[in-house]
């Protein structure tokens, strides 16, 4: 009598797909492009904190707004980051976070740097009080922009789009930021440290308020076409100065719109305030 022995055969271990096909590599390259961007800002940013520290003693004004300058190429990288997520549909959670966290550090330990190594460290060599306010005004500058960073994080999707509420902490670098590119040579007196500190507390009081700062997701009309080449012109006129006048007139304007909402104007539509917004 013949018995039959019944075997099934197990898989070989070729059998397995170990590799990724081709298909699962370009979905993994296509979501990592947008966090290889926000790592370039990253990269300028602590570029921008690198030259500073190096720079803080021996004060070489061209070095100085080479940080600068950083500071703003890290904000072009952060903004193209969000551009590259859309275009390719890879918003993710975790480019979200990192997002975030590159923020912190190129909008707000950069820029606070910047101004401690550009404005306190070679007079407060002279004034101990000095150091230690330029010290305090930076650490002031770098908390608020964490906060408002917070604040907007847990935000979405409950304030207007089309204003923010305190200034943006990409708006507030620049604004620090652009004090040293257009006067790099470091200041030699207490007064002008001084000014500098008044400036931080400023920015960083900003960034913390309820003024409604416009956003970028305003309705295009001709009027704005028509202060972008306002600015484009006055750009190329002042060239770094111009900087400066950009954001006094962003803020004194921005400020002075607020108040105008308070005393009931309608002549741009205020902000629409949502029932929830009073716990941010």
């Amino acid at each position: 009598m013949v018995s039959l022995r019944l075997t099934r055969r197990l898989p070989a271990f070729s059998d397995y797909q170990l590799k990724p096909t081709n298909q699962a590599r370009m979905r993994r390259a296509k979501f990592a492009l947008p966090s290889l961007v926000t790592l370039m800002s990253i990269a300028c940013g602590f570029g921008s904190i690198v030259i500073s520290v190096d720079n803080a003693m021996v004060g070489d004004p061209a070095d100085y707004r080479l940080a600068a300058v950083l500071l703003v190429l890290a904000g072009v990288f952060d903004a193209l980051d969000g551009f590259v997520a859309r275009a390719t549909n890879t918003q993710s959670e975790f480019g979200m976070q990192l997002d975030s966290i590159a923020d912190v550090m190129n909008f707000g330990c950069a820029p606070g740097l910047l101004l401690y190594c550009y404005g306190f460290v070679h007079v407060g060599l002279d004034s101990q009080t000095l150091l230690r306010a330029g010290g305090i005004a930076s650490f002031f500058f770098v908390a608020c922009g964490a906060l408002r960073l917070a604040r907007f994080n847990v935000s979405v999707g409950r304030t207007d789009p089309r204003y923010f509420v305190g200034m943006p902490i990409t708006a507030g670098a620049a604004c620090v930021a652009a004090v040293v590119v257009a006067w790099p040579e470091r200041p030699t007196t207490i007064l002008h440290a001084a000014g500098i500190v008044a400036l931080l507390f400023l920015v960083g009081s900003l960034m913390v308020s309820t003024v409604r700062f416009p956003s970028s997701k305003q309705k295009m009309s001709a009027g704005l076409v028509a202060v972008l080449l306002v600015n484009v012109g006055l750009l190329v006129w002042l060239q770094f100065t111009y900087f400066v006048l950009f954001f006094l007139v962003y803020i004194v304007g921005t400020l002075a719109l607020n108040l105008a909402w308070r005393t009931g104007w309608t002549g741009i539509a205020p902000p629409v305030i949502y029932k929830d917004e009073d716990i941010l």
